[in-house]
């Protein structure tokens, strides 16, 4: 079966992607073509990117980037859920994905998107990141606005229309996500990179 990551992105206090992690975890855990985690890149304390290797050359020597390269390594997609911050992603979301290189490649992610503007503008700029570490995004992806699915900007309260929008994203996600599984399967690529 499809393992899929719902990956939070932002580690700040206060933080509303853990909300949103977990509300989309909510939806996802009641379909039945896909197992779904949430994997909180807080719970992973990565520095700065440490690295004295290019991520591309897979010769990671701190314990920390081991441990975050096993659990990505272990799913064949992803949903990252990221905030939108001076219209980007976070910072703590693309140092998680800059320091890994084979562990993303030819799997599939869907993208859920929070902020004034639904962050639009940083899922698009997750759109670029993707590309080059060989990850198929998907095009149906949520937006959530902090006007009119946050509670006083900070209790996630999401329209009814939202969960359709999860849902159409999954779709799209478990069909990538299992048409890259065959096509790792046939490279002799595993879902453990």
């Amino acid at each position: 079966m499809l393992k899929v990551a719902i990956i939070t992105g932002s580690t700040r206090p206060g933080r509303k992607s853990e909300a949103v992690a977990r509300w989309v975890y909510g939806i996802a855990a009641k379909r039945s073509d896909a197992s779904f985690e949430v994997v909180d890149i807080a719970a992973f304390d990565l520095p700065l990117f440490d690295e004295a290797f290019p991520p591309m050359m897979n010769q990671y020597t701190k314990p920390h980037t081991k441990a975050w390269a096993a659990k990505i390594a272990a799913f064949d997609a992803f949903v990252f859920v990221t905030p939108e911050y001076n219209h980007a992603t976070s910072g703590a979301l693309k140092n998680a994905v800059d320091f890994l290189f084979r562990e993303w490649n030819d799997k599939a992610a869907g993208l859920v998107g929070y902020g004034a503007v639904g962050g639009a503008r940083a899922v698009e700029h997750l759109r670029l990141v993707m590309g080059e570490v060989k990850v198929a995004d998907v095009r149906a992806q949520v937006a959530l606005s902090l006007f009119t699915d946050f509670e006083n900007f900070s209790t996630l309260k999401p329209g009814p229309h939202q969960e359709a929008a999860v849902n159409t994203m999954l779709d799209d996600l478990v069909a990538w996500g299992q048409a890259l599984q065959a096509m790792r399967s046939r490279t002799g690529k595993t879902s453990a990179g």
